[in-house]
């Protein structure tokens, strides 16, 4: 691999004179590299309650350029924080130097072995490596709750486990081999058969320094007794000295000391983990016990019966689970007073072993003094509902704070014969320090568990209300012999208290151990070691209320791995974050800060955001930052602009017309006229209401079916006015105006279904209506509300007042549709509320296929579903559709909203370029035979990323079916 060459030294305490200069001669495109406020403040938000103030943000894309950026940093005499996820919950990503971002650019998996290993990148989430493996029923060992946007970087980071893994299938026993670089810029592969000769030839004082720490932990019998009893539970506090027992080759010992150790030893930018496999029957039941001790004393017959899962959640979370609606009638009724519950789950490969081991489980199960019974459901559904309650219970806490304070989720672990008194004390702690609405659950088959408070750090008084119950707790936690970190990683948040979890002999090795890897002590400092005994309580962050539908944010990072803008400009965390950091300038008169913030948001944040609302989907408390973001849009338009929104709506038949009409137009005229003239005015600051030309956007669609009505209708068909606006992938609708004989694009491929499945469907006049999308998208409400006046009302007409499903064939449509009552007032919303809506997709999936022929069948098809097919809950009948087109059907494992968002690609085409970019490379991969969605938009935006004739999966399926007419024929 090659080396870069290392930036001139400057003197202890000498800052270079352009920091950004220095960092961008680190890497190859030195547009990855910025100084400027808002992103810097946007990036240094993480889950924990800390935070720091990066003077740069650089996004590496390979181990040379990270070896590269820590000699930087050296330099710079600046601190380096490797950032990828930012999920951790204890202060490890973030610092007040050099932030590097090592999850844009990293993000490759391959899977080796059938499925058995797997070699992934740290930018990878957790889910994401999963579904790799998924087809070939494997999956990672470590399972953490937050696999959605949790990154592989931190899960080695942080030696992750999980609900169901235990110690013998965490991250650091699962991990076969890594590649990492080290502070002084050597790259290492322990998968490599001269690893550790590479190691004492390039690193002789660290491969001997080894060696001397390892002698002197085994040689030391307390030093070896304390390692043995902390790693035989959980336990994520200070550096895993275990490595120094269970390896004897230092590039082995060095590559297990990476895991766990929180970006402070070096960057680990290749893992290879062995797998395990996935249990795909499982049956499930909420056990609840009269106390905690009765709970705790069930857990070893339970294990010895096979249970895999048993989370264990105390009285206030069964309070906290009776509020949810999904809670149960036995759940509901209880009166709960000391009771405690078991959700406990039995998993196997197959349905007969499964039934196996619950029937020998039945004896064990029914001698427990469980209250609601112990019945073990394999439904589902009805496991989804249980479990729902077991992790809402962070969701009901975190949403239900009161604004300005943090939700702190905190993770211990204790020997088994210890949980129930632990338990009871840190209940005592609770009721000692005035924290009432704290909860206890977690993993109590590892004897681990997590407790949730909510804190405010802004008055002096409530900090030391939370020291005062730190030292607490440390002190519980440490008489019963335990951990106090045994998943979340250490970080700031417990590394004053490791000396006195390890003693003195093994902190010493820990410190010793950090100076070999770090001496200049580059990486994360104050991170996992930190003599200072208060540092846990600096450097908190201030949670300033600033505006009611986004104040519950506790800053996760769920949002992030599902956002469209992710890689371009800002997510819903950093959106979100940034309104917080102007208040505060606000707060502190800073006003230059202030308007520096607002001018970047107006765009990064605002403009730039697609809208699509997937973040509420992944928000463990349900935020729709999409929807603030289109708030925002509507209270920056006067009233002018308001106006122009409204008559619009009036007069939108004409002004689809006039669409069409520039569009066909704009395709006669040279592109290179075309481009400029929209050029210019896009630099006169239309940027908002003219797209950036490109020959790729299609000519004006055709007209939209025309009104017709049956008396044995069985729907009401609606058809999209995008397909109106935009001509379809299949030549042109104002061209032709039919494909094989029928009406072209999606509308005219549904009427053809239709047809041929002899179900008779209304038309109603559409001229002027519309599902009022663009309107809500722009925030133009006026216009919104007008539109969805006239919509409905004309709906409820063709719809017989309700007694119809109305179908649309735009998956966006159909879902803007059903938000349109909520654009008017309270008292006419109830009118509509009979209305039912379809997409087109399910109402073929549902009425239409199993009425039509079997076409004969593509032999591979590339499928992008779009947010709207999530939000409507369809995606299962998009590929039901899809399948009976195509043999093979590939959703890529890279999927995500296109960020087309209705004209949004057309505006700010460089939203979209970075929302496509892996899942375009992905397809490119191979040759398909059929590209589809099922959104005009979506299909432009796909095809624009790919050079693939994306089309409206029903279009492929009406072709299939004409192709297999005419060879009849």
């Amino acid at each position: 691999m090659s080396r870069r060459p290392l930036p001139a030294p400057v003197f202890p305490g000498e800052r270079p004179s352009d920091l950004a200069a220095l960092l961008r001669s680190c890497v190859d495109d030195p547009r990855r590299v910025t100084t400027d406020l808002p992103r810097r403040v946007a990036a240094a938000h993480d889950a924990s309650p800390y935070l720091f103030a990066p003077q740069a943000v650089v996004r590496a894309a390979s181990a040379a350029e990270v070896g590269a950026l820590m000699a930087g940093a050296r330099a710079a005499g600046l601190p380096l924080t490797l950032r990828s996820g930012g999920t951790s919950l204890a202060g490890q990503a973030g610092g007040d130097g050099i932030l590097v971002d090592v999850r844009s650019h990293w993000r490759k998996a391959e899977v080796l072995d059938n499925g058995h290993r797997v070699r992934l990148q740290p930018g990878l989430t957790v889910r994401q490596a999963n579904a790799r493996l998924a087809r070939y029923g494997r999956r990672l060992g470590p399972d953490p709750a937050s696999e959605s946007a949790c990154t592989v970087g931190g899960l080695v980071a942080n030696n992750s486990s999980g609900m169901n893994c235990g110690t013998q299938d965490n991250a650091y026993h699962t991990m076969e081999s890594l590649q990492f670089v080290l502070p002084s810029g050597t790259v290492i592969d322990s998968g490599a058969a001269d690893a550790d000769e590479r190691l004492r030839a390039r690193e002789p004082e660290l491969h001997a320094g080894l060696v001397r720490l390892r002698e002197r932990v085994r040689s030391s019998p307390r030093a070896r007794a304390t390692v043995e009893r902390l790693f035989a539970m959980k336990n994520t506090m200070g550096y895993g000295l275990n490595s120094f027992l269970d390896h004897t080759a230092p590039a082995d010992l060095l590559a297990h000391l990476m895991i766990g150790s929180e970006g402070t030893l070096g960057f680990v930018g290749e893992a290879v983990f062995r797998t395990v496999p996935i249990l795909p029957h499982a049956a499930t039941g909420l056990l609840i016990l009269p106390g905690l001790a009765e709970a705790t004393d069930a857990l070893p017959a339970l294990l010895a019966a096979g249970a895999r899962t048993a989370e264990l959640l105390d009285a206030s979370s069964l309070r906290v689970a009776q509020l949810d609606p999904g809670s149960g009638a036995a759940l509901r009724g209880l009166r709960v007073e000391h009771h405690a519950a078991l959700l406990v789950e039995f998993a196997e490969d197959t349905a007969e072993r499964l039934e196996e081991v619950a029937a020998a489980a039945r004896p064990v199960l029914e001698r427990l003094p469980a209250v609601t019974g112990t019945a073990l459901t394999r439904d589902p559904r009805e496991r989804a509902r249980l479990w729902h309650l077991r992790k809402g219970l962070y969701t009901a806490v975190a949403g239900a704070r009161r604004p300005g304070t943090t939700a702190l989720l905190e993770d211990i672990a204790v020997p088994m014969d210890r949980l129930t008194r632990t338990c009871e004390g840190l209940i005592g702690l609770f009721d000692r320090h005035g924290y009432e609405d704290a909860v206890i659950f977690g993993h109590a088959r590892d004897g681990n568990v997590h407790f949730m408070l909510t804190q405010d750090f802004d008055s002096r008084a409530e900090t030391d209300r939370y020291a005062r119950f730190t030292d607490d707790m440390v002190d519980l936690v440490l008489d019963a012999e335990g951990t106090l970190k045994a998943e979340h990683g250490t970080g700031r948040a417990m590394a004053p208290f490791v000396r006195r979890q390890y003693g003195d002999e093994l902190y010493d090795v820990m410190r010793e151990l950090k100076r070999l890897c770090d001496p200049a002590g580059v990486l994360n400092p104050g991170v996992l070691l930190d003599d200072d005994p208060a540092a846990h309580l600096r450097r908190l962050k201030s949670v300033p209320a600033v505006d009611p539908a986004v104040d519950a944010c506790v800053e996760c990072g769920y949002c992030e791995p599902v956002c469209p803008t992710a890689d371009v400009t800002t997510t819903p965390r950093q959106r979100i974050a940034l309104q917080r950091e102007i208040a505060l300038a606000v707060a502190a008169g800073d006003d230059a800060r202030r308007r520096e913030l607002e001018d970047d948001y107006a765009y990064a944040a605002v403009d730039s955001c697609a809208a699509d609302s997937l973040c509420v989907t992944a928000c463990p408390v349900t935020i729709d930052t999409g929807a603030v973001m289109k708030r925002l849009r509507g209270e920056r338009h006067g009233p002018l602009a308001q106006h122009a929104g409204r008559v619009a709506a009036r007069h939108w038949g004409t002004a689809v017309k006039g669409v069409r009409i520039g569009l066909d137009a704009a395709h006669a005229v040279p592109a290179p006229l075309t481009g400029a003239a929209t050029k210019v005015m896009r630099r006169l600051g239309a940027t908002d209401l003219v797209p950036a030309w490109s020959p790729d956007i299609p000519r004006g669609g055709g007209p939209r079916p025309a009104a017709r009505r049956t008396p044995t209708a069985r729907a009401v068909f609606f058809a999209a006015c995008i397909g109106s606006v935009f001509a379809s992938e299949d030549g042109g609708d104002s061209e032709r105006g039919v494909s094989g004989g029928r009406a072209s694009g999606s509308a005219g491929a549904f009427l053809s279904l239709c047809e041929r499945a002899g179900v008779d469907v209304d038309v109603p006049e559409t001229a002027g209506l519309c599902c009022g999308t663009p309107w809500q998208s722009k925030g133009y409400t006026q216009g919104h509300r007008a539109m969805a006046a006239r919509t409905l009302d004309a709906l409820w007409t063709a719809s017989d007042n309700g007694r119809l499903p109305v179908v649309c064939d735009a998956s966006s449509c159909t879902h803007g549709l059903g938000e349109l009552a909520a654009a008017l007032p309270e008292a006419e919303r109830e009118r509509y509320a009979g209305l039912r809506f379809v997409d087109s997709v399910s109402f073929t999936a549902e009425t239409l296929l199993p009425l039509l022929p079997r076409a004969p069948r593509l032999d591979s098809l590339a499928l992008h579903p779009t947010c709207s097919t999530v939000h409507l809950g369809i995606t299962g009948d998009l590929r039901t559709v899809a399948e009976a087109v195509a043999g093979a059907v590939t959703v890529p494992d890279s999927w995500g909203c296109c960020a087309f968002a209705g004209d949004r690609g057309l505006l700010h085409p460089e939203v979209t370029a970075g929302a496509t970019a892996a899942q375009a490379a992905e397809v490119n991969e191979r040759e398909h035979d059929g590209y589809a969605s099922c959104n005009r938009t979506c299909e432009m935006g796909m095809t624009r990323a790919t050079g693939r004739p994306y089309r409206h999966i029903l279009e492929l399926l009406a072709d299939a079916l004409d192709r297999s007419e005419a060879t009849a024929g």
